[in-house]
């Protein structure tokens, strides 16, 4: 799936990721490949995506993402 992880100054990570776990407002969660589409705020924590057998991780205060059609949009702050 691609994935777009972006602050207000730029973008911290564009491309092919297999798995990504964020922590959502309601409890965290994992989006896979063919996830259904959503919309969730996220709270203060961390964003884990993996390509192949590397893990990646991003540190957030807060933000939101947008799941749809094997494209996950994160806007973080």
């Amino acid at each position: 799936m691609k994935l777009e992880i972006i602050s207000s100054e730029k973008v911290l990570f564009s491309g092919e990721a297999d798995a990504v776990s964020l922590p959502g407002t309601k409890g965290a969660f994992t989006v896979l490949n063919n996830h259904a589409s959503l919309a969730s705020t996220l709270q203060k924590g961390t964003i884990e995506y993996t390509i192949g057998n590397e893990r990646h991780s991003v540190e957030l205060n807060g933000g939101f993402v947008d799941v749809d059609n094997n494209r996950v949009a994160v806007c973080i702050y």
